[in-house]
């Protein structure tokens, strides 16, 4: 059973598949990994093998269907079915007109916060002045958040960030009381408000429960 490495490793190398082939390949981002290895363990999918791509090319979402496109090309013959575990995530639709070229299923969405509450739930809020986290942004905030938006060195650029926000919302996929002080320290230090929905993995689940079913 593949397990994940640590939250530095999955946000600037990923996790490399487990074995040379198999049935069905998760291809996903790295900030899923131990969401999608919970799920494996939890259902007993040992014929699903995940990889992951490095998390931090959220910060950089032109890069990341030209990465899913390597990974699938390298990967295809090796596997009955790839499964692509991102959502749109800021690719403005490369990342689906992608799949359809490569015949490849993708998470539905516009990103993981809406997939992890559900994206019909997530829709109807239509919180536009909140900012989300889930439990691995929670714990790789300086790394996803503080240091590549410069404000460990400019901390004078906080308010053209996120003068426009209101809340900080911790949409949580576990329930960790040590998480939930993380998080509101990331609020505090936002300068904004603090709420909490335990949404545990939402559509994610479901998706790959229909995924880990299909021939």
């Amino acid at each position: 059973m593949q397990r994940p490495p640590d939250d530095r490793t999955l946000t600037e190398q990923g996790l490399a598949p487990e074995g040379a082939r198999g049935r069905v390949l998760l291809l996903a981002c790295g900030a899923l990994a131990h969401e999608i290895l919970a799920l494996i363990r939890a259902n007993g999918w040992d014929h699903i093998t995940l990889q992951c791509l490095p998390a931090i090319l959220h910060n950089h979402p032109e890069r990341i269907a030209p990465a899913v496109r390597a990974a699938v090309e390298t990967q295809r013959g090796r596997y009955d079915s790839i499964h692509v575990v991102y959502a749109d995530c800021g690719t403005g639709g490369a990342l689906q007109r992608l799949c359809a070229e490569l015949g490849v299923e993708m998470v539905e969405g516009p990103h993981c916060y809406s997939f992890f509450e559900g994206n019909a739930a997530f829709a109807a809020r239509e919180e536009t002045t909140s900012f989300y986290l889930t439990d691995f942004l929670v714990r790789q905030f300086d790394a996803f958040v503080w240091k590549p938006l410069g404000l460990d060195r400019h901390p004078e650029l906080l308010e053209m960030y996120f003068g426009n926000y209101e809340t900080l919302v911790y949409l949580a996929q576990t329930d960790r009381p040590d998480l939930d002080d993380k998080a509101r320290d990331c609020a505090r230090r936002l300068g904004l408000a603090y709420a909490r929905r335990f949404t545990g993995y939402g559509d994610l689940e479901t998706t790959l429960r229909d995924w880990a079913q299909t021939p």
